[in-house]
């Protein structure tokens, strides 16, 4: 069940990504210029973050099992009219349904804090992190070889055949859980919009990662566009990149034993320092046209980023379990948001300052949260 979970959040978080390395191909196709080119990321990621504040929550009122067939059943529509797309409103739309759709992948990541025991909740859901990392890093690649043989509508099409045999898979496999809230879904809602204020574990966790998630937004959109452009990269070539930067996905399972044994508060700040790290060894690599040195950036920032998720979400998950959907989805929302508003940095820092605009605000993201972090702990030692 551990695998399937694990896999199911691949399958589905990627549909988030797939856009992401094919911009320079799709953009020209359906009528977006050099500076909004980056708003099918933007989009994708914002519908995305409004999923996990409309949709998430139902996981505390809803029966899990039905309420992920119908939103994983909901996403094949969205993703053909992405792939039938002709102009620009049509594809900005589409990518929005994605990313609405996807947040079934966050209704599955509870449901297994749920399934798990306490003494292994913090290794199970790293297992089951581990493989939506996985699908948010294979995503580029698996897109980049499929638009370079077959066309980027190929990749659409693609992917709403896959999810058609997920959504059978999850209604034959997954169990029934019914949740023992007895809430409104206005009621629902209006006690999630409380929980950031009401929370300052949530609201501090949410934080960290939307500044790490805004690092991580930032580098892999800018990334491809940089390495056609400075590298004289093909999509097969970039392809062959992002797979570099799977590995990062291994520093889910590690983190998870770590946060089982209360080491969250060290593995936090290590993990914001990896990113500043990565970032630092980017820029370098950028000025030395180093393709070792920008691969090496993103093993490290992709480690980091998953190991903060991971020791956020065993922090988050250990507050109270009859609201783990609630909680769950404002965290996400708030750190995709984060996310989302990197992403859109990119076309116009690109334009105008260069592979070392970009670098720099990945540096001072992670500085910024790092600082959050170290006056929290202050704070809490005094």
């Amino acid at each position: 069940m551990v695998f399937f979970l694990a896999a199911s959040c691949g399958i589905i978080v990627a549909n988030i990504y797939y856009a992401q390395p094919l911009v320079g191909l799709i953009a020209p196709a359906v009528g977006l210029g050099n500076k909004t080119a980056s708003l099918m990321v933007t989009l994708t990621q914002l519908g995305y973050a409004a999923g996990l504040l409309a949709l998430v929550p139902l996981g505390d009122i809803v029966e899990n099992r039905l309420l992920l067939t119908l939103t994983v059943a909901a996403s094949i529509p969205a993703l053909l009219i992405a792939g039938f797309a002709h102009s620009g409103a049509e594809f900005l739309a589409a990518g929005a349904l994605i990313g609405l759709t996807s947040v079934a992948v966050q209704m599955l990541v509870p449901l297994a804090a749920h399934l798990a025991p306490d003494h292994q909740r913090g290794r199970i859901v790293g297992n089951v992190m581990s493989g939506l990392l996985a699908g948010i890093l294979l995503a580029r690649p698996v897109a980049s070889l499929i638009a370079d043989s077959f066309g980027w509508r190929a990749v659409f099409f693609a992917s709403a055949a896959v999810m058609v045999a997920l959504a059978l898979a999850m209604r034959l496999t997954l169990p029934e859980r019914q949740p023992s809230a007895a809430h409104h879904y206005f009621e629902l809602l209006g006690s999630l919009l409380a929980l950031p204020f009401n929370t300052p574990l949530l609201r501090r966790r949410a934080a960290y990662q939307a500044a790490a998630f805004g690092a991580f937004s930032l580098f892999w959109t800018a990334t491809p566009l940089l390495l056609a452009a400075e590298f004289g990269f093909t999509q097969r070539g970039i392809a062959i990149f992002a797979l570099v930067g799977a590995a990062g996905a291994l520093a889910a399972p590690t983190a998870g034993r770590l946060a089982d044994r209360d080491h969250g508060r060290v593995g936090t700040f290590v993990a914001l320092v990896s990113i500043i790290g990565a970032f630092l060894i980017a820029w370098a690599g950028g000025a030395a046209h180093s393709i070792i040195a920008l691969a090496a950036a993103g093993i490290l920032l992709d480690a980091g980023v998953q190991a903060n998720l991971v020791f956020s979400q065993r922090a988050i998950y250990a507050l109270a379990p009859a609201m783990r959907s609630r909680l769950n989805g404002i965290f996400m929302a708030i750190f995709f948001a984060g996310g989302a508003a990197a992403s859109a940095l990119v076309s116009p820092v690109l334009a105008r300052f260069g592979w070392p605009g970009i670098c720099a605000i990945g540096v001072l993201l992670p500085v910024l949260a790092l600082l959050y972090f170290t006056v929290h702990h202050l704070q809490t030692r005094r």
